[in-house]
């Protein structure tokens, strides 16, 4: 049983985590709490990639208020990692600096730590105990875990409409459909990202900058820009500033040439996309080419490319076509809506898609939540049986009631 006490210091311990949610990437956010004789004598939280994890950081915290961490309880919001990478295994140290107890809210989902880190800790003699507010510990990572999981990140489409759907008047003007406490919103959204994706209709229409404005981060996400036949003109804005990812489907080939095209045409496209490609590499770009059999980018493949590059939140704001063939390629775990006490008539609406054949065959989501941010209302939905829906048992009844897309 976790006492009123244990859940008071991991919910102190997740607060900290959380002042990690701009910087931490590729690594999870986690805090430490370390309790001695009913005070708390440190504190820490995970530094950026190569600096101190938030056990280090809470017994140095410790330590330097004067106070031994020998004989105290650690509260961490995830397994201390138990090997060697860019710093030395946390459940060693822990081991080291002599605590009695150590108290986890979830296993690591690594496969490189997964239970080994409590094993060390057990093994040394040291009392633990795991999945005190595990869930709240997994939305914090909620990309992290992702990764570890299934090889790519966490996908969180971004949308702002107005009240009857549309993004945009039908002669593409979006600026602004959302008010300004919206859009501030959207951009704390983007910085918790680890990239953020668009597509080349959206590039080249709005131009976009695709990076984080008026929020306090120390870091830019990765901009990664689906673009099949490198439309882009090398004078767009994504290209400023931190080179961007563009994936493309290649150069034309028989599959996906064009029907009637003859060889001389062919070879004058061949020739144009290479030029094309050379003049965004030396803009800095970095090219991939990802084509699936239909001569296009292959979605599902590029999440697998971004999870090995470390990306474990990606935030799309994209248009109705990329968001749709996302939608139908399972990519999207996540909808961010933004609606605002507008009607437009026409325009460009939310997502293409094809319409379900009957109403039972729609795609159903989950509110997570719904807030009024401004002058407009935030939905934030999910795939019916995703994440939202895991067993809660262990947050609350574990307890021992005696213990003490177009707004850019």
């Amino acid at each position: 049983m976790f006492s009123n006490a244990d859940f008071a210091y991991m919910q102190r311990a997740l607060a900290l985590a959380e002042r990690g949610l701009f910087t931490t990437t590729p690594n999870p956010r986690v805090g430490c709490v370390l309790v001695k004789d009913g005070n708390i004598i440190g504190e820490g939280f995970t530094q950026p990639v190569g600096q101190d994890h938030a056990e280090v950081q809470a017994l140095k915290d410790a330590r330097s208020r004067g106070l031994s961490p020998e004989g105290a309880t650690a509260y961490v919001t995830l397994e201390p990692c138990s090997h060697f990478g860019r710093t030395p295994p946390c459940a060693r140290t822990l081991v080291e600096a002599g605590v009695k107890r150590v108290i986890a809210a979830m296993e690591d989902p690594n496969p490189a730590v997964s239970g080994r880190g409590l094993a060390i800790l057990r093994d040394a003699g040291i009392v633990v105990r795991c999945g005190l507010l595990e869930k709240a510990a997994a939305e914090l990572n909620i990309g992290f875990v992702s990764r570890m999981t299934r090889g790519r990140p966490w996908v969180r489409l971004k949308a702002a409409a107005s009240l009857d759907g549309f993004t945009a008047l039908p002669t593409g003007e979006s600026q602004w459909i959302t008010g300004e406490a919206a859009r501030q919103d959207g951009h704390r959204w983007r910085a918790r990202a680890c990239a953020i994706l668009t597509g080349a209709g959206t590039a080249r229409q709005d131009d976009p900058q695709l990076t984080v404005r008026g929020v306090d981060t120390p870091r830019q996400p990765l901009r990664v820009l689906v673009d099949s036949r490198l439309s882009v003109p090398p004078t767009a804005r994504l290209l400023d500033g931190e080179p961007p990812l563009i994936i493309h489907a290649g150069p034309p080939t028989s599959a996906n040439r064009q029907p009637g095209s003859d060889d001389g045409n062919a070879d004058k496209s061949m020739d144009a996309f290479l030029l094309r490609a050379e003049a965004l590499q030396a803009r800095g770009a970095t090219l991939v080419s990802l084509p699936n059999d239909e001569g296009k980018v292959d979605l599902s493949a590029l999440m697998q490319l971004l999870g090995q590059r470390g990306i474990n939140e990606l935030h799309v704001e994209a248009g109705t076509k990329l968001s749709g063939s996302l939608i139908r390629e399972g990519c999207v775990d996540e909808w961010l809506m933004y609606l605002a006490p507008s009607l437009l008539g026409q325009g460009f609406g939310l997502f293409d898609m094809p319409a379900a054949d009957r109403l039972i065959d729609r795609r159903q989501l989950v509110f997570e939540s719904v807030e009024r941010i401004g002058e407009d209302i935030r939905i934030i939905a999910r795939a019916v049986g995703g994440t939202s829906e895991a067993d809660d048992s262990n947050d609350s009844n574990d307890v021992d009631p005696n213990g003490g897309a177009r707004d850019r």
